[in-house]
């Protein structure tokens, strides 16, 4: 089988690649721009284009398939040869569902969580030695790529993205996987260039659960009220569970959940990770496993990438690293690291980086989503507005939108820097929140130098 990318150097597209290349599949692509670490993952494997670009010569007539990646665009020059020459061509969520429609599919989908909670499966499943495919939006502990395909696994678990799946398919990537097996973690309005209000964003998530196999299941957050009425309103042939916040304790800094087999203390903390272990936990008892075979895994789960991940500490301070950049994770994020220290004082500080958090009219929606924090800083930078082509905002705007005493509004990241580096660190901690990183920030190498 031979394969084309148009856009292989995507997050997703180019572990797509190294999977198929893996499972024996002919594997070429182009790019415009090739970044690290999708650069030398994919020379590794021998599949780095030899030039940046596009070039139509690249599309042949014995490529069996073409698959599209959300970076291209309509007039890209490879991809009207594609159509010239009547190729089959694939969105990225079209060809996972393409490999793995003979499969049991099981999909994890919501604004929030949607990672954590796939990461949280992978890890119970590949501890209990289930074999399975998989495709996770985030690098995890014990798994060298973030897709794998394979002819032999029954199971297959995808990340459900509610995004769009390419620029001729303008659908969201999460209608494409028909799932056996649903989960929905929670709705919070997000991709406001896409779904231009609440109301349209919601039906996304409607559509997704009709898309259930028939004789499916659903199983969603039963603290989400969007999606109770949404699971009422669902198929009767579709099974519904609800899950809510797993019973647990904290003690010291540590977190351990209340089971029948004892207290079992976990390496991650924060209620919504324990709303997340109990929506993994009801989706492996659907693979198969138990509650004693899944308690003695998530032990040892120690999280994504990004998802509340401990760069450093020291025995005064400790830094976190996190995706959040909507409304809802920040909230979930910085109330949870308060809650997990609640003698330390907490600075949290978030970058404005999506195209929703940037835009005017959505910085109402973050209203009080960092007041637990003593101190909340966020910073946007104004170059990133102009790319996006977004109307200028000002850092008071931002200030009024966060409203509360605790906020400060930095559009230098050297002056964020600095203020970060200047601050007194005893008894704090520090946690950083964004989709980019602050105009160029190692965070690892910044978190070594907040702790001395």
């Amino acid at each position: 089988m031979r394969v084309h990318f148009i856009a292989i150097g995507g997050s997703a597209m180019h572990n797509l690649a190294i999977a198929l290349h893996k499972k024996g599949f002919q594997v070429s692509g182009s790019d415009d721009e090739i970044f690290e670490p999708s650069k030398s993952r994919l020379d590794e494997c021998g599949l780095l284009p030899k030039s940046q670009g596009w070039d139509k010569n690249n599309i042949t007539t014995d490529i069996e398939a073409v698959i599209l990646g959300m970076h291209a665009r309509e007039d890209n020059p490879e991809l009207i040869a594609a159509k010239e020459l009547g190729l089959k061509i694939y969105s990225y969520p079209e060809y996972m569902y393409e490999q793995t429609k003979d499969k049991t599919r099981i999909v994890i989908g919501g604004s929030h969580g949607k990672t954590s909670i796939t990461s949280m499966i992978m890890h119970v499943l590949k501890y209990n030695n289930v074999d399975f495919d998989y495709m996770v939006g985030a690098q995890i502990e014990g798994f060298d790529t973030m897709v794998k395909l394979t002819k032999e696994a029954k199971f297959a678990i995808f990340e459900g993205d509610e995004y769009l799946s390419s620029p001729i398919d303008l659908r969201p990537k999460f209608h494409l996987y028909r799932p056996n097996i649903a989960l929905l973690s929670g709705i919070a309005w997000d991709h406001i260039n896409v779904f231009k209000t609440f109301e349209i964003y919601v039906e996304q998530f409607k559509m997704f659960v009709d898309l259930i196999e028939p004789d499916g299941s659903l199983t969603y957050f039963s603290g989400d009220e969007h999606l109770v009425k949404i699971a009422s309103e669902a198929r009767p042939d579709i099974k519904k569970a609800p899950y809510s916040c797993h019973k647990y304790k904290n003690e010291d800094g540590k977190t351990f959940l209340l089971t029948n087999f004892g207290d079992v203390e976990l390496k991650i903390f924060g209620e919504h990770n324990l709303q997340n272990i109990s929506g993994a936990k009801n989706i492996c008892h659907k693979i198969g496993l138990s509650d004693k075979e899944f308690y003695k895994a998530i032990a040892s789960f120690k999280g994504a990438a990004k998802r509340l991940q401990l760069l450093v500490k020291n025995k005064n301070t400790n830094v976190y690293l996190d995706f959040a950049h909507s409304p809802s994770k920040l909230k979930a994020t910085t109330q949870a690291v308060k809650k997990q220290f609640p003698e330390r004082k907490l600075i949290a500080c978030m970058e404005l980086h999506t195209f929703s958090s940037l835009s005017a009219d959505f910085l109402k929606e973050y209203k009080d989503s960092m007041a637990e924090a003593n101190k909340a800083i966020i910073y946007f930078n104004p170059e990133t507005i102009k790319h996006k082509r977004l109307d200028e905002i000002t850092p008071k705007q931002v200030k009024d939108a966060f409203g509360g005493n605790n906020v400060e509004v930095f559009t230098d990241s050297v002056l964020l820097q600095n203020r970060l580096l200047d601050n007194n660190w005893d008894d704090s901690n520090l946690l950083l929140m964004s989709s980019g990183n602050f105009s160029g920030i190692n965070f690892k190498e910044f978190a070594k130098k907040i702790v001395g």
